[in-house]
């Protein structure tokens, strides 16, 4: 399978892999993802070429990981309370 994490890709492309979405949506979606910062467009002509921006999707992470820990931290200290029975 090809990924726009390991290479440049058409819209076309990327939408293929999206059966149950259509072409304008895949577009869109690509759109609000450039926008963000997330992938990189390169025009060829008149396709349009995207690719991961790694050190953006790895921002991105690097929050989410932090978010996700922190809350199972929470989680934790919640359960391990001892209760008032």
């Amino acid at each position: 399978m090809r990924l726009v994490w390991d290479e440049e890709l058409a819209a076309t492309a990327i939408a293929e892999h999206f059966s149950d979405v259509s072409r304008p949506a895949v577009s869109q979606h690509l759109s609000v993802l450039r926008k963000s910062g997330l992938l990189r467009e390169r025009r060829d002509g008149t396709r349009r070429l995207y690719c991961a921006d790694h050190r953006q999707v790895l921002t991105v992470r690097a929050f989410l990981d932090g978010f996700w820990n922190e809350s199972l931290e929470t989680l934790r200290t919640l359960v391990e309370q001892p209760t008032s029975d």
